[in-house]
């Protein structure tokens, strides 16, 4: 079992920054892959950055890259998201995510099996 908790979310004018955190327990945090996706009112979840569990390799969605980055803290047993040059259609209700049986980045929102509540980002114009 993995439970996860987000935090950092708010409401930040369009070009600022916001730093996301996701605290883990219940597992060894180093053997999870780590994702965050996001869902906008009307939308289905997407992708947004992934970092795997122990080599540390990060795949970023195309919308996000560049101003986004994925890390972790194993011996804190965080991950973050630093979110820089914030658009509004950023706006969306961010989740973090593990994989307990996938060990590389990914994408693919089927291979997370542990999720956290969520934590709302609104960015205005």
């Amino acid at each position: 079992q993995v439970q996860l908790v987000e935090s950092g979310g708010g409401l930040v004018q369009a070009g600022g920054s916001l730093r996301l955190s996701c605290a883990a327990s219940g597992r060894t945090f180093s053997s999870v892959t780590m994702g965050w996706f996001r869902q906008a009112p009307g939308k289905e979840r997407e992708f947004v950055a992934t970092i795997a569990s122990s080599a540390g390799n990060t795949y970023y969605a195309d919308s996000v890259k560049g101003r986004f980055a994925i890390s972790r803290d194993n011996g804190k047993n965080t991950l973050y998201l630093q979110m820089n040059s914030l658009k509004p259609e950023d706006t969306a209700v961010y989740y973090c995510a593990a994989s307990s049986y996938y060990s590389g980045a990914t994408s693919y929102t089927g291979r997370y099996n542990y999720w956290g509540q969520g934590t709302q980002v609104t960015v205005s114009s």
